[in-house]
């Protein structure tokens, strides 16, 4: 038979780690779009292989910027894809998973765009475009963008809460 003492330690320990559970999944900023039954789960790379599968059907892709170009009546924003969070921000600690061009509608700005800013839109797939990196051939998928939202690094940090857990010896100040 277990003492009083040690159930109610091991409930204590078990009632914090809950706690704690909780308030680290409540610093999570909820996703900027809505997911919804009329979204499609593929990665950019999947579109790519198989593009007739994909026709129309809407996504949310995020990543990095690579290269705006503007056009008379839309601007096509390359993009390298990353998987995203919970809250729909890339996550640039994971592999990459290919390119892809948004197509926007109108004049984008590219000073508003610069490349390597972190973004994540919602669209459809609108087929796809043979182009280049660099020397290499390769199969861009295309999505018609419909909502597109630009990360701040401050909203990329929110959501990371600044908890440290750690048992030693510190100084907090210094000699002056």
């Amino acid at each position: 038979m277990r003492s009083p003492a040690i159930i109610a330690s091991r409930t204590s320990l078990g009632l914090a780690a809950l706690a704690l559970a909780a308030t680290l999944a409540a610093c999570s900023p909820p996703p900027i779009y809505k997911p919804d039954a009329s979204l499609n789960g593929a990665a950019p790379a999947q579109v790519a292989a198989a593009p007739e599968r994909y026709r129309d059907v809407e996504v949310i892709w995020g990543g990095r910027i690579v290269a705006v170009r503007n056009f008379p009546d839309h601007s096509e924003v390359e993009m390298l894809d990353y998987p995203l969070d919970s809250s729909q921000r890339p996550r640039v600690d994971q592999a990459e998973g290919g390119r892809f061009i948004a197509l926007m509608p109108g004049y984008v700005e590219g000073m508003d765009y610069p490349a390597g800013t972190l973004m994540t839109l919602r669209g459809r797939v609108d087929g796809t475009r043979a182009g280049k990196v660099g020397q290499a051939d390769y199969m861009f998928p295309l999505v018609r963008v419909e909502q597109s939202h630009r990360w701040t690094p401050e909203e990329m940090r929110r959501g990371h809460p600044d908890i440290h857990f750690g048992i030693g010896v510190g100084v907090i100040g210094g000699v002056h």
